[in-house]
């Protein structure tokens, strides 16, 4: 397996499989309330069966090269992930998301590990532009948007059904000529 170092404090960012269900699981379970707040993720991992289910779903569309899944390892502990929700190679677009447990916020974890995904995107994968959605409640995902020098497209009104609140989703982008630019 590889690992990929985020920086001089020893985090990582590696590829999360399904032989790590019981350690996605424990991960979520230590940050569901926080990383629920604005992302649906922990309502579908609820237990063993579905954290290794979820994590088989992008496995196989990391085959079928439509998504990736990156955990965000911190003192050799999950404490987060990275991901490609989407992929088109051949349209050029992905979307990538985040997530982290409270134990990891604040610590510029999801922003390296971000830069990671879209370095590889733009110069491997020929990726010409990258979305970034995000409740606008959601103000450190933001914040992420911004330190990548990402562009606020617009606004998606009540587009995202969450715990029962529509959410206002905001559409943040960078294209691969603006983040060569900005390396």
């Amino acid at each position: 397996m590889f690992a990929v170092s985020l920086g001089d404090d020893g985090a990582e960012l590696r590829p999360l499989e399904p032989w790590q269900a019981e350690e996605f699981l424990a991960h979520i379970e230590r940050g569901r309330e926080f990383i629920g707040r604005h992302v649906g993720l922990p309502d579908r991992v609820q237990d063993l069966e579905s954290a290794r289910a979820f994590l088989r779903e992008y496995a196989l569309k990391a085959v079928d090269d439509t998504a990736r899944l990156y955990g965000i390892w911190a003192e050799a502990k999950l404490v987060g992930g990275v991901i490609f929700r989407t992929m088109d190679v051949r349209q050029g677009n992905a979307e990538a998301g985040c997530w982290l447990e409270p134990s990891a916020a604040g610590k510029g974890l999801v922003t390296r590990a971000v830069r990671v995904l879209i370095d590889w995107a733009v110069e491997e994968r020929r990726i010409h532009r990258v979305e970034w959605v995000v409740s606008s409640a959601n103000e450190p995902s933001i914040a992420v948007a911004r330190r990548l020098g990402m562009t606020r497209d617009g606004v998606l009104r009540e587009s995202y059904p969450h715990r029962g609140v529509r959410a206002d989703m905001e559409i943040w982008s960078v294209l691969a000529p603006e983040w060569r630019a900005r390396r």
